[in-house]
């Protein structure tokens, strides 16, 4: 958990001053340099993407001893399951690499013209063939409001809430990195006032606000993994929308929980930032009351100080209009928590394994992470900055998200993760 590189250093590339992506972040991600080219490994520095595939071709990256071409993937999954001081001693090399005192690629015109590509030249790809996907349900906000609208003030949160991290098996298939547009699903709803259900497109589709962490090796079946452990198998971390049809939900969820109303699309940024870059913004996490069982009890209460931002850009409209903002910190249940959790029947994880937060929502109305919260199931709608008002999305809305730390003149970020509703395709009834 500890920073292992100089966080003052400064890059040979160009890093402008609002980037995400500074010489000390170093996300990996999968792109293709341009159409028809394989999917490789690269690193974002600044508005510039490093080829991993070339430089580890030219031997640059020999020290780290990893296995030939782990770099010409089409997935970071191989990269993923070396063992973790092989991971950071990569990272270190590319932090020397890029260093303005370091010649090695600085002076070398040819390789900086082949290895180093504008970012926005690039196409990028999932980063990971993600192998089973979990979500959580660990704001204690979130799962407080929604409890509350359904429930009332005084059941608002389930028995069980308090005592465990909350989560279901989601799925993997339909997760897709940022950019993809997103087809509004189709499913069985009841009328407010009715029993008997129809079938056609969700009115009632929304946004959860949520980060995700990806596994980096796996545990034997019938082994589980200590909380305290947990954190060796956590990589890095990503920002996640998991879209959601709140009327499909309604009528489905009782008795085994969310099906087709989750299943439709689930939304992921292309540049996962590691672990080890997000240790400058560790902090405490909300002290949990009552205590929990020893197998979650952690030595001690760790997470990150992330900030959200959540924009809706209407159809039909060019300015973007901030509609949450929140933080990571906020959750109650951590990741150490909730693979502790995942793995204490001894269910075995795998490396791309993906366990998302749940829906990340702060102790205020700016701060909730979903639009069912926002306008409190409907009867507070937005108003749109071009006129016009939205209480669940639109078809041609745009959704993005994004997350940024930022602590004693260090800055990093996860860049965005962005998605546009599309028509439903099939309105049979």
């Amino acid at each position: 958990m500890e920073a292992v590189l100089d966080s003052d250093a400064r890059s040979f590339v160009p890093v402008p001053e609002a980037s995400h992506f500074p010489l000390y972040n170093l996300p990996y991600g999968i792109f293709s340099p341009s159409a028809g080219e394989s999917p490789r490994v690269g690193v974002r520095i600044g508005d510039h993407v490093l080829d991993l595939s070339i430089i580890a071709d030219m031997g640059l990256l020999e020290a780290a001893g990893l296995p030939h071409g782990i770099f010409s993937q089409p997935w970071l999954n191989a990269f993923m399951e070396q063992p973790a001081d092989n991971r950071r001693l990569v990272r270190i090399l590319i932090h020397g690499l890029l260093r303005e005192t370091e010649p090695t690629l600085r002076d070398d015109e040819s390789l900086r013209r082949r290895a180093l590509l504008p970012a926005d030249s690039v196409t990028m790809h999932m980063p990971v063939m993600i192998r089973d996907y979990t979500d959580f349900y660990s704001s204690r906000e979130h799962a407080t409001n929604v409890g509350i609208m359904f429930r009332g003030k005084e059941k608002a949160l389930m028995p069980n809430w308090l005592h465990m991290p909350v989560g279901y098996h989601g799925r993997a298939s339909s997760v897709v990195v940022s950019e993809t547009d997103i087809v509004r699903p189709c499913g069985q709803t009841v009328a407010a006032d009715g029993t008997v259900p129809g079938f056609g497109p969700s009115r009632l589709l929304d946004f959860e606000l949520e980060m995700g962490f990806l596994v980096a090796g796996g545990n034997a079946l019938g082994d589980p993994v200590s909380v305290d452990d947990a954190w060796d198998r956590i990589f890095g971390l990503v920002v996640v929308n998991d879209w959601s049809a709140r009327d499909i939900q309604k009528w489905e969820y009782q008795p085994l929980g969310p099906f087709n109303a989750k299943n439709f699309a689930t939304s992921i940024s292309p540049w996962v930032v590691t672990i080890d870059a997000l240790a400058p913004f560790a902090c405490a996490a909300p002290e949990q009351d009552p205590e929990p069982l020893p197998y979650l009890r952690e030595k001690q209460r760790r997470t990150f100080d992330i900030d959200l931002q959540v924009d809706l850009t209407a159809s039909g409209q060019e300015e973007a209009l901030t509609i949450c903002r929140s933080n990571f910190k906020h959750l109650y249940w951590t990741m150490a928590q909730q693979l502790a959790h995942h793995t204490c029947t001894g269910c075995n994880l795998g490396t791309g394994d993906l366990l998302a937060s749940g829906t990340i929502s702060g102790p205020d109305k700016g701060s909730y992470g979903s639009l069912l919260e926002i306008t409190w199931r409907g009867t507070e709608a937005i108003a749109l900055p071009s006129g016009g008002k939205r209480k669940f999305l639109a078809d041609g809305d745009r959704v993005t998200m994004s997350a940024l730390c930022e602590k004693d003149g260090l800055r990093l970020g996860f860049g965005e993760v962005t998605g546009r509703v599309l028509p439903a395709r099939t309105e049979a009834t």
